[in-house]
């Protein structure tokens, strides 16, 4: 799903294109609106594509002051999806992601920096298979609005690449002509979409404060 498409402002907030002015605040990442796809070379002809069927996340947008954001999500790894099952459950076995042992992928994003005129990188730490490397995600907002019922949301998508033999997915196959299978470097498209939490009123908070009576 495009979330680029299904993305419905109204009259009461509309979608422009980078972050408008807007208090700091939390967002939940929308899974519905969001997707997470990768791409990976096969036996150095074609493309394999996949993506991630299940994942939750959050981040912090500060439209003042967007270098502040931060986020962090969490990827089911046995929702691995790339249209062919063999395949897929070998990516869930062992040689690949062994998502018995291992069946969360976690990112962590460390801090924002600046990159051209409208553009980002995120830098924060992918752990998977049990291994936690840095990495730099370059990204471009995607804008902020009111959707029909009300909710603030923002966007903005992500792309980057990485070797997956950095985190211990080493399995391949040498082919009889030469060459390898599957490639090592693998490039990823991310495209999110948060809903802004709700802010606790004062009556909540006061209460969550108070302490318990005593009987």
């Amino acid at each position: 799903m495009n979330f680029k498409k299904t993305f419905m402002p109204v009259a009461l907030g509309i979608f422009v294109a980078g972050f408008t002015s807007l208090p700091a605040a939390e967002y939940d990442i929308d899974p519905s609106h969001s997707e997470i796809v990768f791409k990976v070379k096969y036996m150095g002809l074609s493309t394999v594509t996949g993506r991630f069927e299940k994942f939750s996340g959050s981040f912090t947008l500060d439209t003042a002051n967007v270098l502040a954001t931060k986020g962090s999500a969490v990827i089911d790894a046995k929702s691995i999806n790339t249209n062919e099952t063999k395949r897929d459950d070998h990516i869930r076995a062992e040689d690949f992601f062994h998502v018995e042992k291992h069946p969360e992928i976690k990112f962590v994003g460390k801090h924002v920096k600046a990159k051209g005129d409208k553009g980002y990188q995120l830098v924060g730490d992918l752990t998977m298979r049990g291994v936690t490397k840095e990495i730099a995600l370059d990204v471009q907002p995607g804008g902020l609005g009111i959707d029909p019922w009300g909710n603030t949301r923002a966007a903005f998508e992500a792309t980057g690449s990485i070797n997956r033999k950095d985190w211990g997915l080493q399995w391949n196959k040498v082919l009889e002509a030469g060459g390898l299978l599957v490639g090592d470097d693998v490039t990823l498209n991310l495209s999110f979409q948060g809903i802004q939490k709700a802010a606790a009123t004062p009556a909540k908070a006061e209460k969550k404060a108070a302490p318990a009576k005593k009987k």
